[in-house]
């Protein structure tokens, strides 16, 4: 397979030297909208204009189909509760773009986005001008440079970086970590990773670094082969969460987070912390504190809108299918109701696995579009209701759902609302509701 490109690249119109942030951000959404071009040759050109910020850098490196940001940011609390000063770079983000860059939590201000967008922009003047304009660094090589610049300019004793997209070929894949992470494996993103679990393995270990230890989670045995073959090569340590914790979810850790897969994430994270133990003085205290303190929005997420119980939970692929499929059988369970779901994707492929489970459990489907280039149309999203399906079938927007004023349109008092999907679909939910009010 070829290598996977660095996500969201493309070029916009630059702003002025005066520009205020909403022009910076508007440039920022341009370079997303281009095309992309694969390896790391660009993020290599831009590190060394930086001076190699990344040698410097203390990190641990995560990557899995799903699961990593919840791994990441589970670690970034751990991390936090031992008493570190601890960076976080995660993708996509949910709301603003500065959530993708954080140290201890905060994300990055407008006015410091600006500052590092005019930065960047003279060095990547300079690579397009000495190596042609195709090796302009891409939206997803600018934000990695702003974390890798915020994060020793703000002093962290360590970070957490997420893959954007992969592993091998991940611009994200220039750091030295201390260890790596491989959260799961499953199918997404398989015309850039492969069509078999071993490929989108093989793309994934790439992160793999010698001698460096390597946790594993709960993965396909055909994908851990192919991640225990390349820990082998690099002379890496294995740790595996079935290994360490079996079959049986009532010896998992447990976290604030809803949901048995964030059981799995929480024993990932645990055993990532343990291994970092004897160099960055982890108790089992911290580790505690750290999953039990954790915020991660958009992952099974509680809150009342207008009276309604509503369900925030970004499942995009076949995998996260899987999940929410026994998610909903539980809420179905749990409350005597077959749920209201609304719906918005990114692409068929991702929106088949989905509809599927959805329908099995869903009192009514109301589909949306979410507001980007690639998002599954009305009409794609209908044609994957199956023809038996009981329940009522709407085509409707987010505006319409949430109209302001804590009011929600959907269902009444009794009912859960179910929002499932992109996670771009949750970027414009949450501004509309204020992030609700926490359920429990």
């Amino acid at each position: 397979m070829p290598p996977s490109p660095n996500p969201e690249s493309g070029r916009g119109a630059q702003p002025d030297a005066a520009a205020g942030f909403e022009a910076v951000a508007e440039y920022l959404c341009g370079l997303k909208a281009g095309g992309s071009k694969l390896g790391l040759d660009r993020m290599r050109l831009l590190a060394a204009e930086l001076g190699h910020p990344e040698r410097a850098l203390r990190c641990v490196h995560v990557a899995g189909t799903n699961g990593k940001g919840s791994v990441a940011a589970m670690l970034e609390a751990i991390l936090r509760a031992a008493g570190w000063r601890v960076g976080l770079f995660t993708s996509p983000h949910l709301v603003h773009v500065g959530e993708r860059v954080q140290v201890n939590r905060q994300p990055l201000a407008p006015a410091e986005i600006v500052g590092y967008v005019r930065e960047l922009d003279v060095l990547a003047d300079r690579i397009a001008a000495r190596e042609g304009p195709g090796d302009r660094p891409s939206f997803f090589e600018y934000m990695t440079a702003m974390a890798l610049l915020q994060f020793g300019r703000q002093r962290c004793d360590i970070a957490v970086m997420e893959v954007g997209l992969g592993g091998e070929f991940d611009a994200t894949n220039l750091v030295d970590p201390e260890m790596t992470v491989i959260t799961s494996i499953g199918f997404d993103h398989c015309e850039w990773l492969g069509h078999t679990l071993e490929e989108i393995a093989r793309a994934k270990a790439g992160i793999i670094k010698p001698e460096r230890p390597v946790v594993i989670g709960r993965v396909p045995p055909a994908a851990e082969t192919v991640i225990r073959a390349r820990a082998e090569e690099m002379e890496a340590r294995v740790i595996s969460v079935r290994e360490v914790y079996g079959e049986n979810l009532a010896v998992y850790p447990e976290t604030n987070l809803a949901g048995d897969y964030q059981r799995w994430n929480a024993a990932t994270a645990t055993l990532a912390a343990r291994e970092l133990d004897s160099r960055w003085r982890i108790s089992e205290r911290a580790i505690a504190h750290g999953l039990w303190h954790v915020r991660w929005p958009g992952r099974w997420q509680r809150v009342l809108v207008g009276g309604r119980r509503v369900i925030l939970d970004a499942s995009h692929n076949a995998e996260g299918a899987s999940v929410l499929d026994a998610n909903l059988a539980r809420l179905r369970a749990e409350t005597g109701r077959a749920p209201i779901v609304v719906v918005g994707v990114l692409g068929a492929e991702r929106a088949q696995p989905l509809m599927a489970a959805i329908c099995r459990h869903a009192g009514e489907v109301h589909l949306v579009v979410p507001n980007q280039p690639r998002a599954s149309s009305y009409e794609e999203l209908a044609a994957l209701i199956p023809a038996g399906f009981p329940g009522r079938v709407a085509r409707t927007t987010v505006a319409e759902i949430f109209p302001g004023g804590d009011h929600c349109a959907l269902g009444g008092p009794d009912d859960s609302i179910v929002i499932t999907g992109s996670i771009y679909l949750l970027g414009e939910v949450l501004p509309r509701i204020g992030a609700g009010t926490d359920a429990g």
